[in-house]
């Protein structure tokens, strides 16, 4: 900043802006003061008038004037008292001293008194405008010279401040690399006082394996665009050798540039040393390499991900080739690991993923490596195998760890684990396509009964084709309107009346036919498409139930399956009072029916929308109770209708005879004051049987099998006196 001003100084930029000269005219005769006032006014320049010495000190003392045109002898008050009281002042007007007495004694006087010139009368206009005009240029003059000291005086400052403030240690070097200067930042940053490294070698600062790299910046000689540019460099802290356990390391970008002495000849300046900043990033270094790590590992178990994985693949199948040798892909999925985050939540889940890391550890070679790929799956690169021997015995070591129970605040877990195997050449030539091949073996691990291991062979790519159609196809089902309800009767085992509906949905697919829901709704709840089929219900049974309400038929209860994706939405409660509001319906001809485990996630947010559902009027049903984690505390606490009892508690009835579970749920539910409805009846015996202990409601195929949405109706119009196959066994 300092040498760009003494620059502009040279060159004459800096200037003073001054306003049109204002001069005051001081004399007691007025034919002279008012052509005097008329000669400047006419050359530009604003004259102001004294009628005497008094007059004089009144408007010198109100208003700034750039000089005084002063008469010497005047009635009141002389001249020289005139200049007194300027001096006395303080103020640096010029005044020009214009009298008839010419005596050598009267102009020392008044230079003397202050005066800048003398001027004798009678005068001609053009001297007195010349006068007029070296006063007001010297005053110019040495206004500009004064601003501009002030300017460079105040720069200088500036520049020591900023230099002292900045936040990067600032520093010159002499010709043999010595300190010649330090700001105040060098004792923050590393520790040193000033004192301390002035006269030092630079290398009393860098680290000791950066020497090589620093002697070329630090010995800079180049100016401008050549010079050294954001050069990374290692500096230690003071004492850095005692406190190594500190790692007091401080990581630099440095610029700098060759200093010369200033000639007019700049290929004849002389070498001076070296200037240069260096700025501290070693924030910046760690937050890089606390990027790079979190773009290459997993955070929560420290282990490589998917793209650490995928290039340490690419540098297995280089050696490989190289080398003519075999390795292989594992791919490794946890076997019903959602059902602990459901029921125990994120944090045991986290934890237990933690705990399968350190035992995958314990089952590696040297040399193999372990990624965990997302959720619950995980892989092992494993080099060097000579054959699927060493592969089959790493998995079985892999299931055994694993096949032990993990103890977790309490809880003891198992965590079974299914494995699918791709070697490389054999499955694969690139990273891509092993680890393809290394999931379809895994996926037809878990069709084998899951805790196994499968190698891929070309036979297993089948199935999995079939299944992305699958896939392919139940994406494009609803808006094919591929999708068909039907409806299975429930009825009141005393009455013998319909007393609602399931409704129940199927696929009817192009070319495949009819596809039952158990084939096609967990694979739209692996995909994410159960929500939208969920709506699509919904709305399907509300248009039934309107068609109903119009036939002006007996109102029945609809049961809807909701699915906990549907749950998890914010407007859940909201959308289906608003389908059941456009479709003109009461509340109360509609049933959700929920699984045990559902209402074991999120339990206070699932209450709430559960209470609010039921406080509007619609039913609430647990379906398939007793296979899941639900207690009576549960049962209490939530909303509940109806119990519908799992059709395999049914099943035991006519296979085994044990009738323990049933018998107990029905106690249950009537301790509880719960319509109770008995799924899957479908014989004789079960039916005499839950008549005997008096549960509410039946369905299955010994009343009817799902019927069409026209067989339904038929069914409801018939419904006037009891079903005839009911009245025969009454």
């Amino acid at each position: 900043m300092l040498a760009e001003l003494k620059q502009r100084i040279i060159d004459g930029q800096v200037h003073q802006v001054f306003s049109v000269p204002r001069i005051l005219v001081v004399d007691d005769e007025p034919l002279l003061r008012d052509s005097l006032r008329d000669i400047l006014l006419q050359n530009g320049y604003e004259a102001s008038v004294a009628r005497n010495g008094r007059d004089a000190l009144v408007q010198i003392a109100r208003q700034h004037f750039d000089a005084i045109l002063l008469d010497l002898f005047m009635p009141d008050i002389h001249g020289t008292e005139v200049l007194d009281f300027i001096a006395r002042r303080g103020l640096d007007t010029p005044v020009i001293v214009v009298s008839g007495d010419d005596s050598v004694d009267s102009v020392i006087d008044a230079l003397r008194g202050g005066a800048q010139d003398f001027l004798r009368k009678p005068y001609q206009p053009d001297e007195l405008l010349k006068r007029v005009g070296n006063v007001i240029q010297r005053r110019r003059l040495e206004l500009e010279n004064r601003s501009v000291l002030q300017q460079m005086e105040q720069s200088e400052k500036w520049h020591r401040f900023l230099v002292n403030s900045s936040p990067d240690f600032i520093y010159t070097l002499d010709c043999e690399g010595r300190f010649t200067f330090v700001n105040d930042r060098v004792e923050s940053l590393l520790g040193y006082k000033h004192d301390e490294l002035l006269g030092q070698h630079y290398t009393a600062v860098i680290f000791e394996d950066d020497f090589k790299h620093a002697q070329y910046v630090f010995n800079e000689r180049r100016t401008g665009k050549r010079a050294s540019r954001y050069v990374e460099l290692r500096l230690k802290c003071k004492d850095c050798a005692r406190n190594m356990a500190e790692n007091r390391i401080l990581v630099v970008e440095l610029n700098a540039i060759g200093m010369y002495e200033q000639s007019e000849n700049k290929f004849a300046s002389r070498y001076l040393g070296t200037y240069g900043v260096a700025k501290d990033i070693s924030e910046r270094k760690k937050a890089e390499e606390t990027i790079h790590y979190q773009a290459y590992h997993d955070l929560l178990t420290g282990l490589p991900n998917r793209v650490l994985f995928k290039d340490r693949l690419n540098l297995a199948i280089a050696q490989a080739r190289r080398n003519s040798e075999k390795f292989a892909v594992m791919c490794l999925d946890l076997d019903h690991f959602k059902v602990v985050n459901d029921t125990l939540g994120h944090v045991f889940g986290d934890e237990l993923l933690l705990a399968v890391a350190a035992r995958l550890h314990g089952c590696l070679r040297e040399g193999d490596t372990l990624a965990r790929m997302g959720g619950d799956e995980f892989s092992l690169l494993l080099p060097q195998i000579g054959n699927t021997e060493v592969v089959a015995n790493i998995a079985d070591k892999v299931i055994a760890a694993l096949g032990k129970p993990f103890h977790i605040d309490h809880h003891e877990l198992f965590a079974t684990v299914s494995i699918g195997v791709a070697l490389f050449p054999i499955d694969g030539e690139t990273g891509d396509s092993l680890i393809k091949h290394a999931d379809i073996a895994l996926y037809h691990a878990k069709t084998c009964g899951r805790d196994n291991c499968q190698l891929f062979h070309m036979g297993m790519n089948v199935p999995l084709s079939n299944r992305l159609s699958l896939e392919s196809d139940l994406r494009h089902a609803v808006e094919r309107n591929e999708l068909v309800t039907y409806y299975q009767p429930q009825v009141n085992l005393k009455s013998g009346h319909i007393t609602g509906f399931e409704c129940l949905i199927r696929w009817q697919h192009p070319q495949r036919g009819l596809i039952p829901p158990a084939e096609f709704i967990p694979l739209a709840e692996e995909i994410g498409m159960i929500g939208t089929i969920g709506e699509w219900m919904l709305h399907t049974a509300c248009q039934q139930l309107r068609t109903w309400k119009i036939q002006n038929l007996p109102p029945v209860r609809l049961a809807i399956n909701i699915s906990p994706r549907q749950m998890e939405q914010s407007d859940f409660v909201e959308h289906i009072l608003d389908e059941l509001r456009q479709h003109g319906l009461d509340h109360n001809v509609l049933e959700v029916e929920i699984t045990e485990n559902l209402i074991m996630k999120e339990v206070e947010r699932t209450v709430e929308k559960l209470k609010h559902l039921s406080a509007s009027g619609i039913k609430i049903a647990i379906d398939d109770f007793g296979t899941g984690y639900s207690s009576l505390n549960y049962l209490k606490k939530f909303p509940i209708h109806t119990i519908k009892i799992d059709q395999s508690f049914i099943a035991d009835i006519e296979r085994d005879g044990d009738t323990s579970i049933v018998t107990a749920i029905i106690a249950m539910a009537k301790g509880l004051h719960l319509n109770l409805i008995a799924e899957g009846v479908e014989t004789e015996n079960q039916l005499a049987f839950l008549r005997k202990m008096e549960c509410d409601e039946i369905q299955g195929f010994l009343l009817s099998e799902p019927l069409t949405a026209q067989a339904a109706t038929t069914m409801l119009i018939e419904n006037v006196t009891p079903p005839a196959a009911l009245s025969r066994r009454r």
